[in-house]
């Protein structure tokens, strides 16, 4: 295979010759290997953060009805690289009855928290940090530092504001894990596996026409989890300054900031892998520099929608955005799992499969829009009765 159609392949092997020519230990050889694998994967994500931050502030600005960068390098291109320098040079304060090793971590762990799920990210055909057959379950695990690094951050702080962040997180982020995971094992069902190499490859059909209504819930927690608008409640600048990294200055910030741009593509990713299809398209599996192509072309739709989301809806109550996820999306995500086990056992080796799946899935989302429609209409009729209520004069 020519170097152009699989240059990983070629690089990687070239890389294993000259360790193996240099008559080490076959263990150094192999842990040398291993590390050049990590530094490269952890270096991609880490520079496609500068690149995704002038995306998403041009985007923004698009929708905004304004130019966004556009003095720093040609289309303001170097004005992501001037914000890194001035975020290095700017003082590192820590607070004085801060617990400085907890605060130091914290910045450092989120970053850490989005990279760890590169690991298992199948890029294209033999493109993969490792295969682990249990590559859902993984993603799950190492996603939840990202909550802890919140928590970290607001507790260690000694800032009754950022303190009030991280007990936000407590309430957002863990209670929308629950149909962000639920819709996770919809994917696994139709697949019937959880290495993420496995879920690409099982996709004859995209997973997207089999489960849509599993694809929007996923969608949605997932913007939830990343705290972005319209679920901003952990950062909310006109309640609590800016939640839980307040008392964070020049690279520290920096970090959370990286992680929080570098989640969202990966968010874009994973919903590429787990509905539609990965890296698979056209000529992929003959030129896996191609599945890279597709992949990346269907992450960046799913990150669009995401900053599309976020340029357009403002910020909800926290009162409202629980009461969202706990009555319309957990109920929803349940009911599309049980359904989706059920129906694909039955259907899963006749031609109805899809068209089923379909149905159901729609059907679901329709019943539980009708059902929240009429809560909210039935919510906002009880408050113009307390409103009309007549208050007693005082004696």
């Amino acid at each position: 295979m020519s170097f152009w159609q699989d240059p990983v392949a070629v690089i990687g092997q070239w890389i294993l010759d000259l360790l193996i020519s240099l008559n080490l230990p076959e263990a150094w050889v192999t842990f040398i290997y291993t590390l050049l694998g990590v530094i490269v994967v952890a270096s991609f994500g880490l520079i496609l953060v500068i690149f995704l931050i002038w995306v998403e502030r041009k985007v923004a600005a698009r929708f905004q009805d304004r130019l966004g960068p556009n003095r720093a390098g040609p289309y303001g291109l170097l004005q992501t690289l001037a914000d890194i320098v001035k975020l290095l040079t700017k003082e590192d304060v820590v607070p004085e009855k801060a617990d400085r090793l907890v605060f130091n971590i914290a910045p450092i762990l989120s970053m850490v928290a989005v990279l760890l799920i590169w690991a298992v990210v199948p890029f294209a055909p033999g493109w993969i940090g490792t295969d682990l057959n249990v590559g859902v379950l993984y993603i799950a695990a190492v996603g939840s530092f990202g909550i802890l690094s919140v928590l970290m951050a607001g507790w260690s702080s000694n800032n009754k504001y950022a303190l009030l962040g991280a007990f936000r997180a407590v309430a957002q982020l863990i209670s929308y894990e629950v149909p962000m995971l639920l819709t996770m094992l919809v994917p696994v069902l139709l697949a019937r596996g959880m290495g993420m190499v496995h879920m690409v490859t099982a996709q004859d059909t995209w997973f997207i026409f089999l489960a849509p209504a599993a694809a929007v819930v996923f969608l949605i927690s997932s913007i939830a989890e990343l705290g972005r608008t319209p679920f901003d409640l952990l950062e909310a600048e006109s309640e609590i300054v800016a939640g839980y990294h307040t008392e964070y200055t020049g690279m520290k910030f920096g970090l959370f900031f990286a992680a929080e741009f570098l989640h969202a593509f990966t968010v874009g990713v994973l919903f590429a892998i787990f509905f539609l299809g990965g890296w698979r398209g056209p000529w992929a599996e003959q030129a896996p520099i191609l599945g890279l192509f597709y992949l990346m072309l269907k992450s960046i739709f799913g990150y669009f929608i995401i900053m599309w989301v976020r340029s357009t809806l403002p910020r909800i109550r926290i009162d409202h955005m629980l009461a969202f996820n706990w009555k319309f999306l957990t109920p929803v995500a349940l009911a599309l799992l049980i359904l989706t086990a059920f129906l694909d056992k039955i259907f899963s080796e006749t031609a109805l499969r899809i068209p089923v799946l379909l149905i159901a899935n729609l059907v679901v989302l329709a019943i539980g829009y009708v059902i929240s429609s009429a809560m909210t209409r039935r919510q906002a009729k009880q408050r113009v009765k307390f409103k009309k209520r007549p208050v007693a004069k005082p004696a």
